[in-house]
């Protein structure tokens, strides 16, 4: 019997979490001296040479983050939590649990079916028209996805630097932190325009992105496609839920190549009436 369905975590190949380990294994998380680190700041849309480190005092812009703050009231954030924890979690890897909303999914096969997906839950129905009215970035926004992972540091949550995927998953990714504050690292996935050059010597480059409690961010553009994201387990201090929604690409929206089935699963995603799959 594997780990999952013994109760445990849902780790697989290289993931791990405190639930797997096993003891004496050297901390996973230690902050590595050899990063060039930054802050992104959203009032300026600057990453910033972290403050005791080589590159305090440089800068250079980092396009394709937005961040509202206290995009939802305390009484909606708690309102959310308690729904979610109605439905069952499942175990996800690296320490998370989750809760799916969406169609059915081959990403090595490029393979799409609905599956069991009976649309978006009925409380993010108001966080969605939120959305689409009071963020420019996210006008004409669709989710057909909604993915809720569950942080908590006693299982040694965390989520490894990822791309999202391009061939179904649309332009804007669009997360909203709930229950805890947390920092997003941002980590250069590479190739040419890079922030190199402003380095006094070559080495990887890190962004971190502050994410309160009740905020929405939205990743587009660079930050979306050339930056890959995750958070690190020393970030997560107590309990955090995000629930993350994701637009079809072109390929499924109008005039695209599989536009009959985009259309349908968006019809499902909107009805607002769905269970986790």
């Amino acid at each position: 019997m594997d780990r999952e369905a013994a109760g445990g975590c849902g780790c697989r190949g290289v993931r791990s979490c405190l639930l797997c380990e096993r003891p004496g294994t050297p901390p996973k998380d230690l902050p590595d001296q050899t990063v060039a680190r930054f802050v992104y700041c959203p009032e300026t849309g600057l990453a910033q040479g972290a403050e005791a480190t080589e590159v305090q005092g440089r800068a250079f812009p980092f396009p394709g983050v937005t961040l509202l703050e206290d995009f939802v009231s305390a009484e909606e954030e708690a309102r959310m939590v308690r729904l979610m924890d109605r439905d069952p979690w499942k175990p996800s890897q690296s320490g998370r649990r989750k809760q799916d909303y969406g169609p059915k999914v081959n990403f090595r096969k490029r393979k799409l079916k609905v599956g069991a997906f009976d649309g978006l839950p009925a409380f993010s129905r108001e966080v969605v028209r939120r959305m689409q009215e009071s963020c420019p970035v996210l006008a004409g926004f669709a989710p057909v996805e909604q993915c809720n992972l569950d942080y908590d540091p006693a299982r040694g949550a965390a989520i490894d630097p990822h791309l999202d995927d391009a061939w179904l998953w649309g332009e804007r990714l669009v997360s909203l932190s709930l229950l805890a504050p947390t920092v997003l690292t941002l980590t250069w996935a590479g190739g040419p325009g890079g922030p190199e050059d402003l380095l006094p010597r070559p080495r990887p480059v890190e962004v971190a992105v502050g994410l309160p409690r009740r905020s929405l961010l939205v990743l587009h553009g660079p930050a979306r496609h050339r930056w890959r994201h995750g958070i690190r387990r020393r970030h997560v201090r107590a309990r955090r839920v995000c629930a993350t929604f994701r637009e079809l690409s072109a390929e499924f929206g109008p005039g695209g190549a599989r536009a009959p089935l985009g259309r349908a699963l968006l019809e499902i995603a909107l009805t607002f009436r769905g269970k986790p799959v």
